[in-house]
Order: C-alpha cells, then sequence, then structure tokens
C-alpha cells in the first residue's frame, strides 16, 4: 500500500478540553469525543472557522439533513447515535479524505505542475508568514522548511476558504494561465464575507447550533448541494459544471477556491502548489451563506439593475456590537415598501427559531472572524476574531432588538459628540478644519471605553426586569464614560485652544467647542434626564 495521511482516522485537528489543554483528533474522534472538548482551536482564529464549516458539510451530509426542528432535537437528544452515522458516512468515503492519496488526494489536484515544474514555499501555505516579510513572523528556519502532514492539513482547509487573491502558479492544462501565470480571481470565499457562528459551551453544542435547517435559515439547498469528496474529482481547469455557481450552502463551506498540491514526503510537507480554482462572487449569494451578515448596496444595485446584497464584512476598527442590528432577525424590518437594509446571518435566523420552539435559553455567545486583505487583497494585513454574548432572547424579540439597536445608536452618537470636541479643539489650537484625525482618534477612544461597558450591560439585559429602565441605565453610563472622556481632553488642552481662533469665518475657542459638546452629549443620551427624574420623585 502506498504513502496514506487519512484524516478520518490520523489526528489533524487541534481541539481544546475543559482544562485548556490542547489536543489533536482526527475527523471521527472531533465528533465522537465532541462534548469533552470546548472548541476547535488553530496556529490562527481563522483555521478553526474554516474547519467548523468542513465538520458541519460532514455532519449535515451524514444525517441527511436536519429538515425540521423535530429532526434537529433527535440528534441533539442522542448525539452518540448521529456519531455512528458520521462514522459510517465517513467510511463510505474514506478514500476521498486521503490527503496523500495517488489520484483523489483531499481538496487537492493530484500532479498539479507549472511549467518549469517548480514548488513554492510553504510561506505560500502559512498565513501566519506574510509574503516577503517574514520578519514578521516566528516562524523562521525549520518551521518553514518542513511542517507536519496533520498541519499541512489544516492549512489545507484554511486555503480555500481563506487564501488572499494575486498571482498564484499557472497549472499546467488550465486554459485561464497567461505567460505562465495564474491571474487573480479574488480572495478565498470566506475571507469575502467575515464569518459568523454560533458557540455553544463544547463542540458538540458548536456544531448542533450551527446545524441549521436550511428553510429557517433562509438559505437554499439541493440534491445537487454536494462536497467535493461526493463529487467527481476535481481537475486544474475551474468547474463550470454549474456555470461556476454555488449549488447551495453546502458547496459554500467547502468551495475549491484554489487548485493546490501539497509536496512532501513521510516525514512531512516541504513545498506547496497552489494554481487559481473555481472564482466565487459576494453579490446576491445571502441565499446560499448562512454564516455571515447582508446589506443592501444601492451601488451595486445600479451597477446591475438587480436588487443586490452585498456581505456585511468585519472591521478591524470596528468592534463586533456595534454592528448587532445586522445580526438580530427580529430586529431588521422592511423600511415602507424597499429592500430592507440589511439581513441577518442565517445562523441567527435559525437560533430565532430555536428560542421560538423553547429549545434556546439562556446566553448565546456568537462569534466573529475574518481577515483584512492588503492592497489588492493580495496579503494578509489582519485577521479579525470577536465574540458577544447576547441573552437569547434577543434573537427572537422585537421589542428586546430594539432596545439592543437603541443602545448601539446612542454609543454612536455620543462617542461623534466627543469625535467633534476633539476635532473642534484641534482647529481652535491651530489645526487645519478639515483635518480628520483628531477626531478619528477620539472615535477610537471613546469606543474602546464603552467597549467592555456595552459588553456587561447587554448580558444584563437578559436578567434586566424593565428592559427600558435597562436602556435609561446605558444612557447614563454612556454619559459618564463619555463626558469624562471630555474633560479629560478640554483640561489637557493647551492656551492656543484657550485663545482660539477664526475658524470659517467665525470665532472657534475651547469654551464654545465644550459648551457645544455638552449640549450635543446630552442630547445624545436623552433617556439620562428621564432616570435622574425618576430618581427624584422617587
Amino acid at each position: 500500500m502506498g504513502a496514506s495521511f487519512n484524516l478520518v482516522d490520523e489526528p489533524w485537528i487541534l481541539v481544546m478540553d475543559r482544562d485548556g489543554a490542547v489536543h489533536e483528533v482526527s475527523l471521527r474522534d472531533a465528533f465522537r469525543l465532541a462534548p469533552a472538548f470546548r472548541q476547535i482551536v488553530g496556529e490562527v482564529p481563522t483555521q478553526s472557522f474554516a474547519i467548523l464549516r468542513l465538520l458541519l458539510a460532514i455532519l449535515h451530509r451524514a444525517v441527511q439533513g436536519p429538515s425540521s426542528v423535530g429532526e434537529w432535537l433527535e440528534l441533539r437528544d442522542d448525539w452518540e447515535a448521529a456519531c455512528e452515522t458520521v462514522s459510517r458516512y465517513l467510511e463510505t468515503f474514506r478514500g476521498r479524505f486521503d490527503l496523500r492519496h495517488p489520484d483523489e488526494p483531499f481538496f487537492q489536484v493530484a500532479g498539479l505542475r507549472s511549467a518549469s515544474g517548480e514548488v513554492s514555499g510553504l510561506e505560500k501555505l502559512i498565513a501566519d508568514v506574510p509574503n516577503g516579510a517574514p520578519y514578521f513572523t516566528t516562524r523562521l528556519g525549520r518551521g518553514l522548511e518542513r511542517i507536519t502532514w496533520s498541519e499541512a492539513a489544516r492549512w489545507l482547509v484554511h486555503v480555500h476558504a481563506f487564501d488572499p487573491s494575486g498571482i498564484k502558479t499557472g497549472a499546467v492544462g488550465d486554459p485561464r494561465v497567461k505567460g505562465g501565470k495564474g491571474y487573480p480571481i479574488g480572495p478565498a470565499w470566506v475571507g469575502q464575507i467575515g464569518g459568523v457562528s454560533l458557540v455553544g459551551e463544547n463542540l458538540a453544542e458548536t456544531l448542533l447550533l450551527n446545524l441549521i435547517v436550511p428553510e429557517s435559515a433562509g438559505v437554499l439547498s439541493g440534491p445537487d448541494d454536494l462536497p467535493p469528496w461526493e463529487r467527481p474529482q476535481l481537475d486544474q481547469r475551474a468547474d463550470d459544471s454549474n456555470g461556476g455557481e454555488p449549488r447551495g450552502f453546502l458547496d459554500l463551506y467547502t468551495w475549491q477556491a484554489r487548485r493546490v498540491r501539497l509536496a512532501g514526503d513521510d516525514d512531512g510537507v516541504t513545498g506547496v502548489v497552489i494554481a487559481q480554482g473555481d472564482r466565487a462572487t459576494p453579490h446576491n449569494r445571502h441565499v446560499f451563506e448562512p454564516m455571515t451578515a447582508w446589506r443592501f448596496s444601492e451601488n451595486q444595485t445600479r451597477a446591475t439593475g438587480t436588487e443586490t446584497y452585498m456581505p456585511r464584512a468585519h472591521q478591524a476598527e470596528r468592534q463586533f456590537w456595534r454592528g448587532l442590528e445586522a445580526l438580530l432577525p427580529s430586529a431588521v424590518a422592511t423600511s415602507g415598501t424597499g429592500p430592507r437594509a440589511v439581513l441577518p446571518p442565517g445562523v441567527l435566523s435559525w437560533a430565532a427559531e430555536l428560542r421560538e420552539a423553547g429549545l434556546l435559553e439562556g446566553f448565546v455567545r456568537v462569534r466573529a472572524v475574518g481577515v483584512e486583505y492588503g492592497p489588492q487583497s493580495s496579503t494578509y494585513a489582519e485577521i479579525l476574531d470577536d465574540e458577544l454574548v447576547l441573552p437569547a432572547a434577543v434573537v427572537a424579540d422585537g421589542a428586546l432588538a430594539q432596545v439592543c439597536v437603541d443602545a448601539v445608536r446612542v454609543a454612536d452618537k455620543a462617542v461623534g459628540t466627543f469625535a467633534s470636541l476633539a476635532k473642534n479643539i484641534a482647529s481652535a489650537s491651530g489645526g487645519a478644519p478639515d483635518d480628520s484625525g483628531p477626531g478619528d482618534r477620539a472615535r477610537e477612544r471613546g469606543f474602546a471605553a464603552l467597549d467592555p461597558e456595552f459588553r456587561r450591560w447587554l448580558v444584563g439585559l437578559g436578567t434586566a426586569p424593565e428592559p427600558r429602565a435597562h436602556l435609561a441605565a446605558w444612557h447614563e453610563l454612556v454619559r459618564a464614560t463619555v463626558g469624562r472622556l471630555g474633560a479629560q481632553v478640554v483640561a489637557n488642552a493647551g492656551p492656543a485652544a484657550w485663545r482660539g481662533r477664526e475658524v470659517r469665518g467665525k470665532h472657534l475657542d475651547l469654551g464654545k467647542a465644550e459648551v457645544w459638546f455638552r449640549a450635543a452629549l446630552r442630547g445624545a443620551t436623552e433617556l439620562a434626564e428621564q432616570g435622574a427624574a425618576q430618581e427624584v420623585t422617587a
């Protein structure tokens, strides 16, 4: 028998147990022992998210569903039986999970090569090694010369989900290749969208929470929505069997964004060939993709002549909770007769259905993972990872969801007043009126100060007897927090700000800037006045 590294039995997935220790497990054991593990981990957060999607694709196909809440409940109540079903499924397709199969290697193309036959270094595969700047990483020397097959398997799954755009190896036999190069087709699918998932108390709960009923999550699937190991093996060419379009959410969970061949021996992987694979476009993929939020795009709608939604990708400078409105199905409503401004992730719509069925209590943890790419999306710039704890009732209760949305808006308005104060003081001190730098820095500082406060407030909403009173308390907290920041900026202002100067035809000094700030902050946190009035009359 030839060389083999079968993901069904070989340990390769990193998981953390309840004591914080990390283990490597096989596909089979990832399911069988899931109740004992807290979560999937990885070299980078995006790696664990990519592997979660792979496990979900396997679980969906193994159980042939679920197609209803009732079927989901049966799986939840008998995880051991579900794992036996998964084990039989993995046996059925065992050969397709072999990383070193001579003809059908997992997530690869056998014999993939460039005209020169050259193999790239592992920096093309490993996300924490910036191309052209290896001094920014701890992976030097032997860590770049060779890695284990188990680590290579993790990075292989990651490449198909998050690989940057840019020129790739020109694969022999690919008609898209020009001058020996594979020209850009964009980042891999998940890198374009920014992932959202639900997090349970253990890996089994996480898998179940994200095991959607497609209809409940608002996404499409059908008989031909199959992962690569259930379809004919791909070659170096783009897959045009469905016109390049996704067949459903399972297709996107396992989308083959690149054509890859791992090069190595029994001691490990020493190089890789990465060529262009199947291009994925984000326009209106909300009908297939349940693990991200979506926004209505006026620009794309005008350009295409069709109502168009685009992924609401995560931003490094924007805390996850600031986009809470787009996460809550109960907060999303149509404005007039026009399209909805945002669409929630399908996994949150599914969570709302579980809540309505009485199957989701307490709190829901929502995790956001994503990548910010560098110029032309051709390098990794930053990997994003954030988690938010929500009262379960918020995902299904419109009134509670509106309280959350109002709280975010209050924070945004209040921080905006602080940003204006900083900008006005800078202008009064002699700075250029159009310089946005002072305001941008103040905005960042303001949200950083409110970040831990909002997370605590949100958890408290789950036990608050009067949500509107809880919102008034948030107004008070925002006013106090932002007010303190404003006072610090005023206290640190120099003599030039006190003297002031003419700005756009009017005199501007520190006194005016502070008066405007205090008035604007009171207006932004108006419920704080109600809370104070209630205390006086009590």
